[in-house]
């Protein structure tokens, strides 16, 4: 039998006062596929990405990821900081990552250091590198390149604040590579 990598089985969602948005949903989903949700608004499509990103639990029925799966999820209308670029407001998605970049940088330069404690920086080295190397943060610069042509963002030092109304909030599909920079900006 196939592992699925996501299985719902007899899903259902209401919302108060007695509202039913889904019912008995079970799908199943094989590594690799390509899915579709298709349905009038307020059909519940945006409700079952929920459930399968973990942020909706009050749910009948199950929804269970394969274990040790990463799910990404990139809300519908984001909230970003006027003030930012477009590039600024992608890196919010992959701080955790840029932070330890420049955090390992900053521990290289401390083993010059007279006092230095070896072992403490060889540890948080040991980490750093680890969190890094599980990013793949070689590749992430050509990432977030992917990820903005195939969401077709706006240059990357637009204002925020400038952009014309549907330019703010990019929609559509998702590349797994968006997706794979939040995956490692939450482990």
């Amino acid at each position: 039998m196939a592992q699925y990598v996501f299985t719902m089985n007899r899903v259902g969602k209401v919302v108060p006062p007695k509202r039913q948005i889904l019912k008995d949903i079970s799908l199943s989903f094989f590594p690799g596929a390509k899915i579709g949700l298709l349905g009038l608004n307020g059909a519940g499509k945006s409700t079952v990405l929920k459930i399968m990103a973990g942020l909706d639990r009050e749910i009948e029925g199950e929804a269970t990821p394969m274990p040790g799966i990463k799910i990404g999820y990139l809300a519908q209308e984001p909230q970003l900081d006027p003030g930012h670029s477009v590039r600024e407001a992608v890196e919010e998605g992959v701080g955790e990552i840029l932070s330890a970049k420049t955090r390992l940088d900053e521990v290289y330069a401390a083993y010059a250091e007279p006092d230095a404690d070896f072992d403490k920086l060889a540890a948080e080295q040991e980490k750093l590198e680890k969190l890094l190397a599980t990013a793949d943060v070689a590749s992430l610069e050509a990432q977030l390149e992917i990820a903005a042509d195939a969401l077709r963002l706006p240059p990357w030092d637009a204002r925020i604040e400038k952009l014309s109304g549907g330019r703010e909030a990019p929609r559509g599909p998702v590349p797994p590579a968006a997706l794979e920079a939040r995956h490692a900006a939450a482990r």
